[in-house]
């Protein structure tokens, strides 16, 4: 690095963020030969990788494709989703040692764990020449001719800037939302940062109070999307993947619709030509967990026969299976929350670069960017295809 552009360490590409889409665009863009400083508030690069997946990475998933994000506009992330697909992502780290295990289908972890996908990260951007400097906290970004960034008593400049900061969770790791006041500062708009892939909080007096530690496999709908997986009963509430990939696309105030029984038909649930005798708490001990079953259809009408049912009761028996509804009272917050959702306007990036339209040599990768995956990898692969784009441009 040099002196220059109005004393200070000068670069072709400064990177501001450390984490999985910081390091993947200076990896990119070093590759290309420019000079690239990463600035990282934080002691150690790619903290959030280490313990991604509860440290096993689920570091991709080779079905990545708009419909597995949330954001204003999901459709925004085709272009470097394509460009830098999960395939190549697995090529880019298999050629460097990475052993992989496939749980589900497209859904791969890392056998050696999260930290060795950290360590071909920094490893690649030793070798390409790339300055990770640590515990440099951005103070201030101004345009000289260039991108001018005050970060740990020193002054940085460069003719492109990546800011690639991450979102509000895991603030215990650094998350600062240095990026949204950037992304203001330069006139792009933000919406507003959320929890995602959390869990739901349904406070004391909720009808599943008391039910800790239920697990079964059921369909939770909100936002116009719909997830069917396992579903958790947890004292504060409403975890599980269903409940995390709902998170992602719940509003405060939104309703949730519950079907416990997913797959399976009213008609079926109630039949009564075969065991009209039967009580109807019996039968649903076929299909639920016992205490949920007694929460959902309380005496006296757990304890009638199938056959002395009305068609009012048969009703709304379905309806308490098939599309129980209740508004939480929140997520569980940033601290426990897998990732952030809402960020960066999307609007006024271009999706093939990630640089901002109205701002040229200014780029915006990652989580603090619009775009929020469901669980699976899709989170870590947005951050290796945006990170790529913008390596490609800046």
């Amino acid at each position: 690095m040099s002196m220059g552009m109005g004393m200070g360490v000068s670069a072709g590409v400064i990177v501001i963020g450390g984490g999985a889409s910081g390091l993947f665009a200076a990896i990119a863009a070093a590759s290309r030969g420019r000079r690239v400083v990463v600035l990282d508030a934080g002691e150690r690069p790619a903290r959030k990788v280490l313990i991604a997946g509860g440290g096993r990475c689920n570091f991709t998933n080779l079905a990545a494709a708009p419909e597995h994000y949330a954001g204003a506009n999901p459709m925004f992330t085709r272009s470097a989703l394509s460009r830098f697909s999960g395939a190549d992502a697995l090529r880019f780290f298999q050629d460097r040692g990475l052993a992989f295990e496939e749980m589900e289908p497209g859904r791969l972890f890392c056998r050696q764990g999260g930290g060795f996908v950290a360590d071909i990260l920094t490893a690649q951007c030793r070798e390409k020449g790339v300055a990770l400097l640590a515990g440099r906290r951005v103070d201030a970004v101004a345009l000289e001719g260039g991108f001018a960034v005050t970060a740990g008593g020193e002054r940085f400049v460069a003719e492109s800037l990546i800011v690639a900061t991450g979102g509000l969770a895991w603030p215990k790791l650094g998350a600062l939302g240095t990026g949204y006041a950037l992304a203001k500062q330069f006139g792009l708009k933000v919406a507003p940062p959320r929890p995602a892939l959390s869990s739901f909080v349904l406070g004391p007096r909720s009808p599943f109070d008391g039910l800790s530690g239920i697990t079964l496999a059921a369909t939770l709908a909100t936002g116009g999307r719909a997830f069917t997986a396992s579903l958790l009963f947890t004292h504060k509430g409403l975890s599980g993947p269903a409940a995390l990939n709902a998170s992602c696309f719940w509003r405060p105030g939104e309703t949730l619709r519950l079907n416990f029984v997913p797959g399976r038909t009213p008609g079926e649930l109630l039949d009564r030509s075969a065991g009209g005798r039967e009580l109807v708490k019996n039968r649903l001990g076929r299909f639920l967990p016992d205490r949920l079953a007694a929460r959902l259809v309380a005496p006296p009408l757990a304890s009638k026969r199938l056959a002395d049912l009305t068609k009012q009761e048969l009703a709304l028996i379905a309806a308490r299976l098939t599309a129980f509804e209740l508004t939480p009272k929140g997520l569980s917050g940033f601290d426990v929350a897998e990732v952030t959702a809402g960020g960066v306007d999307t609007a006024g990036l271009h999706s093939k670069t990630m640089g901002v339209k109205a701002a040229p040599g200014l780029y915006f990768t990652g989580e603090v960017v619009d775009v929020t995956g469901l669980l699976g990898g899709f989170n870590l692969q947005w951050a290796w295809s945006s990170g790529w784009a913008a390596g490609q441009y800046a």
